[in-house]
């Protein structure tokens, strides 16, 4: 091989390297709920349809207790999924087929069947960001994190409780968690990456290894 053609491939290969680490930042792996595939305020790397769109609806929960049941974000997630299986199944229909549901904001979701879907994009999503923090519920980074340690005790920094009802968005309450976070940082002179959040009613900032 001759050496104009040695550094013409070297120089295509470093550009392609590139060009993969900056696709993964900010791409994530997406976790499943009764089957479904589950996007929280992030947006499947497949080219999908939407076949329905649905509210979270009036909870008995909510009745009950004039809003003031604490939810978690999970939970949140779960009755979405739960009444869009619901409603998939009352019409019976093969319109009414989905892969996957996709929460961008507010208190609905829309439930979507993939477009020729590609397998190296099986649960990948790309994730939204919240002041400048990349959102990962339900999902986990493609790229290589640490747990954000506190200084102050060593301790990993977890969010206090959010503050979100049950008439809450998930949105208001990630929001919340990512300014709890954000602060907590800051108080010991740090910046996180990115929100984890798995279960329950706390989340974890990260930071991503260089």
């Amino acid at each position: 091989m001759c050496m104009k053609s040695s550094i013409l491939l070297l120089l295509l290969l470093t550009t392609w390297t590139i060009s993969f680490s900056q696709d993964q930042k900010g791409v994530a792996r997406v976790n499943r709920i009764n089957g479904v595939d589950v996007y929280i305020m992030n947006e499947p790397l497949n080219t999908y349809e939407v076949v329905i769109e649905v509210t979270t609806g009036l909870k008995a929960a909510s009745l009950l207790t004039n809003g003031l049941v604490n939810e978690s974000i999970s939970e949140k997630a779960a009755q979405f999924v739960n009444r869009t299986i619901k409603i998939a199944e009352e019409y019976k229909s093969s319109r009414y087929e989905f892969d996957a549901i996709i929460y961008s904001s507010g208190k609905k979701i829309i439930a979507v069947m993939y477009k020729d879907p590609k397998p190296e994009y099986k649960l990948m999503a790309r994730v939204q960001k919240i002041e400048g923090v990349e959102i990962y519920i339900l999902s986990e980074p493609i790229t290589e994190y640490e747990v954000f340690n506190s200084k102050k005790g060593g301790l990993k920094m977890k969010s206090l409780i959010t503050d979100g009802l049950v008439n809450n968005s998930i949105e208001e309450d990630v929001a919340q968690l990512v300014k709890k976070l954000v602060k907590a940082a800051a108080d010991d002179n740090e910046k996180i990456d990115g929100l984890l959040y798995g279960a329950g009613k706390s989340a974890a900032g990260i930071k991503f290894k260089k």
